[in-house]
């Protein structure tokens, strides 16, 4: 399964105080049973964020080796077949222990499952909320809007006119093309600190189903 890295959109789960793990396990061994977790849950679409900075991210969306991230916060949302999902913690003082926390967590949720306890998911529903940023839900984003944010964000020089969304040329290639383009226009730092545009542009593409 594939995932995409992306810089943290949401900091409000986070505490700042972190422990030491009691995890031994390489990021690997993590990454791995996070996949099938998620996998468990027929997930697709997941989004992995860190606390880096867009240029620690490479052009495929995968992180660099040399990224230092400014802290251990981790938040991963996905699709799943109970609805969105999101789970984000800096309990420990790593990342990647982190990230296997929450692999442990979704592994303990679906024990529930297995032992008969619940029938239709309810212990997902706690963790239930759009992955998507603050400007618009992803609920509430059509197609059309989607493509528009796209036509006004993903054009490949800034000073051109924003292409209508009836015209935004909806080809793979192209929409993931304009999604790279769209993130770097949009990124925060090149727009004194304000987060809206980021957001509708990760929104567009959860809507159009474009990654990386």
């Amino acid at each position: 399964m594939q995932y995409s890295v992306r810089p943290i959109s949401d900091r409000t789960a986070f505490a700042g105080h972190h422990r030491s793990s009691p995890f031994q396990s390489s990021w690997v061994a993590s990454e791995r049973l996070l996949l099938a977790e998620v996998k468990h849950l027929q997930g697709r679409d997941l989004v992995l964020e860190l606390d880096i900075r867009e240029q620690d991210l490479r052009l495929d969306g995968t992180l660099r080796a040399n990224a230092r991230p400014a802290s251990p916060a981790v938040r991963v949302a996905f699709e799943s077949v109970h609805g969105p999902l999101t789970y984000a913690t800096d309990r420990f003082s790593s990342w990647y222990d982190n990230a296997r926390a929450i692999a442990l967590g979704l592994e303990a949720l679906r024990k529930v499952d297995r032992y008969g306890i619940t029938k239709r998911g309810e212990q997902y529903s706690g963790w239930k909320a759009l992955p998507a940023g603050r400007a618009m839900p992803a609920s509430h984003m059509t197609r059309d809007d989607a493509l528009g944010v796209f036509g006004v964000w993903g054009r490949a020089l800034p000073a051109l006119p924003a292409i209508p969304a009836e015209h935004v040329n909806t080809d793979p290639d192209s929409l993931r093309g304009m999604y790279r383009s769209a993130r770097r226009a949009a990124h925060p730092d090149r727009n004194n600190g304000d987060q809206t545009a980021w957001d509708q542009v990760e929104q567009a593409a959860a809507v159009l189903g474009v990654t990386r």
